[in-house]
């Protein structure tokens, strides 16, 4: 194992908000008012379009997109592969949140169905959707995993190489590979999952790496770890869900080098 260099993470949250990369959302309705602030929050520039009569010119300008099947229909499905294929054509990343893959058929199967017609370039879900995805067994409940089995390094390598991309496994320790290496992210706090929407939040901001750099595991795993960050420090200041929302937003607007290089815990094997 070697440790991620700091600076390295941290020069990365600087080029977002020196180039305010656009990043297009087809996203989840429960959770979208929150994606767009954090991508805001951290120095890219949010937008939220999902008519099919749009998407193709939407993604057209943007540098990256970020797709979340988390309230699925099938008009926003023909929205994600028109934008999907838009983006693969233009040639920038395209990022998906399996949301709640194994609860239902209909969403594993669409997201399958996205995978195919779709170049993915991360595929992000918390240990359950991810071991759905990859054919081990493993329960969801909704959108919480329940339980899954095998190693979950393993798993993130079989979607990474079965996919063609790299797979993000969030958790108490997120898990990041591109099918050979692995990134492991030891920054978080259990309070982050005390509120709705952090891991639809997370594709957000992975998103928002991704547009400044094409090594998309590095990318995902400074994302992560920048999130960590910003809840470790929000948890300290909080008493509650609420207090702790709105802490966690002034954290991640507030980030600097200084933060970033005493708190980063990432590691590469």
């Amino acid at each position: 194992m070697e440790n991620i260099e700091p600076k390295q993470i941290a020069s990365l949250l600087a080029k977002i908000r020196a180039t305010k990369p656009l990043v297009h959302h087809i996203t989840n309705w429960v959770t979208i008012y929150d994606c767009a602030n954090i991508t805001r929050t951290i120095g890219a520039l949010p937008v939220m379009a999902h008519a099919p009569e749009e998407v193709e010119e939407m993604t057209g300008i943007a540098s990256a997109l970020v797709l979340n099947i988390g309230t699925l229909t099938e008009e926003l499905m023909q929205a994600m592969y028109k934008a999907g294929m838009k983006a693969n054509d233009k040639g920038i990343p395209v990022v998906v949140d399996a949301v709640g893959v194994g609860a239902t058929k209909f969403r594993t199967e669409k997201f399958r169905e996205l995978a195919q017609k779709v170049k993915l370039s991360v595929v992000k879900g918390n240990s359950a959707e991810m071991g759905i995805i990859a054919g081990v067994k493993a329960e969801v409940k909704g959108v919480e995993a329940v339980s899954v089995e095998g190693n979950l390094e393993d798993i993130a390598k079989k979607v990474a190489s079965e996919y063609g991309c790299t797979a993000a496994i969030t958790g108490k320790t997120d898990i990041v590979s591109d099918g050979s290496s692995v990134y492991l992210v030891n920054n978080g706090h259990q309070m982050m999952g005390s509120i709705v929407g952090t891991g639809c939040m997370a594709a957000s901001v992975i998103g928002s790496f991704c547009a400044v750099e094409k090594d998309y595991a590095l990318a995902s795993a400074s994302a992560l770890s920048v999130m960590g960050i910003a809840g470790e420090l929000a948890a300290a200041k909080s008493h509650g869900p609420a207090t702790f929302k709105e802490a966690f937003f002034d954290e991640m607007y507030n980030l600097d080098d200084e933060k970033i290089i005493r708190l980063a815990r990432v590691e590469k094997e």
